[in-house]
């Protein structure tokens, strides 16, 4: 990459460095899409932090600030447990200065509070999802919105893979760059894949093969080790001709997993499965658990944590690791019963002696609620965005932005 270090590259898009924004109005696209708990409280405000960059800069230079972000799914009209208030208070005190909060997203009111904003002034303005043209991508509520701004900044990588109204709408009426966390964003996640130090380990997990798959083929000549966990597994070992209980498989995905499989192998890529399993009849709290290896799994039982042979196994696997990027959780991490292999693997990766890249969604959480988020180099904060950009795919949301001539 040209501006060398990860996080750091030019990726061919103008930034907000690259523009004047001094006195002017500036919209800035966040993902303030933070975990509630059920007194409105915000239980992790790791995203809000993460645009803290960007919001500072525009600041410190003297624009006119409007933020703006969607929340949950409110189904396109307004709902109080989907509301940015709460996110408007804890930004105000990160930011130690008064943020404006609009309960309007466009219209006279917002335009008028707008008006009387001095350089420096923060507005956030409310839910965008409250209004169903910001999902249906909405032309005219897209002219609205960016009515409101001279510049457009977009540095919410966690929706950039969106076809929404702020996403790629606004661009289309006044200039539309980047923010520091987008571009931090993209430099990480491509160039780990472009340019990894090696050898080069790729952990993948969740539920689903389908979700991953887009990953593997694309990594098939990039990487070096590849180790596979959660319920994806599954669909593997059963692709290879092994009953596995009532465990998640897609039977319609067995067929193209295993020719990845073996792809992979012919690549000479290590690939690696888990050995032994936490199994039980159901998913819950006090369900009854036994330790298997997958071979041995009862009818009627079904795998939903890696076990410990498999934690030594992919643990022995990331020792020589210099680049670790890993998405998707081990197992159902959510219940005590079947989160120890998840933590565990977690705790092996932020004890690794490399560069180390955690997805966003449920991996994100894990790392979290295993307490190694400081020992991460890199956590995305966008799920979706990130795994499609790890496909090689290109982001609708960054698109839209302005190349760099």
């Amino acid at each position: 990459m040209a501006r060398g270090a990860f996080g750091q590259g030019d990726f061919g898009k103008l930034t907000i460095e690259d523009v004047e924004i001094k006195g002017k109005r500036v919209f800035i696209r966040v993902d303030f899409n933070v975990p509630l708990d059920e007194n409105m409280m915000i239980t992790d405000d790791r995203r809000i932090r993460s645009a803290l960059p960007t919001i500072n800069y525009a600041i410190d230079e003297g624009a006119k600030v409007i933020l703006a972000s969607h929340m949950g799914r409110p189904k396109g009209k307004p709902d109080a447990k989907w509301s940015l208030a709460p996110v408007a208070r804890r930004l105000q005190r990160l930011l130690n200065k008064e943020v404006l909060f609009s309960q309007e997203m466009h219209g006279k009111g917002v335009k008028d509070t707008i008006g009387k904003m001095r350089p420096g002034d923060v507005l956030l303005i409310e839910n965008l999802r409250f209004d169903p043209g910001e999902e249906s991508n909405d032309e005219k509520f897209a002219q609205e919105l960016a009515s409101l701004a001279e510049i457009y900044v977009n540095d919410a990588f966690g929706a950039a893979h969106r076809d929404h109204a702020s996403i790629v709408g606004i661009p289309r009426f006044i200039p539309a760059v980047a923010g520091f966390l987008l571009r931090k964003e993209v430099g990480y996640l491509q160039g780990v894949v472009s340019n990894p130090v090696r050898p080069f380990t790729a952990i993948l997990g969740g539920a689903k093969v389908s979700g991953k798959i887009g990953v593997l083929e694309n990594l098939i000549d990039k990487v070096d080790k590849v180790i596979v966990g959660g319920g994806m597994a599954f669909t593997f070992i059963k692709a290879m001709g092994y009953e596995v209980g009532d465990s998640l498989v897609e039977n319609e995905m067995l067929e193209l997993a295993e020719k990845i499989r073996q792809s992979l192998i012919k690549n000479n890529v290590r690939f690696y499965l888990p050995v032994d399993c936490v199994v039980a009849q159901s998913v819950e709290p006090q369900a009854e658990t036994k330790l298997v290896t997958w071979q041995e799994i009862p009818r009627g039982w079904k795998a939903l944590d890696i076990g410990p042979a498999s934690v030594k196994l992919f643990s022995e696997a990331l020792a020589n690791a210099k680049t670790v990027i890993w998405n998707g959780p081990m197992g159902v991490f959510e219940l005590d019963a079947f989160s120890r292999g998840t933590f565990s693997i977690a705790h092996a990766v932020a004890d690794a002696y490399a560069l180390t890249i955690v997805g966003g969604g449920d991996t994100d959480l894990a790392v979290s609620r295993a307490g190694v988020s400081d020992s991460i180099s890199f956590i995305s904060t966008g799920g979706g965005a990130s795994l499609q950009l790890l496909e090689g795919k290109e982001l609708p949301g960054i698109a839209a932005l302005k190349d760099r001539k």
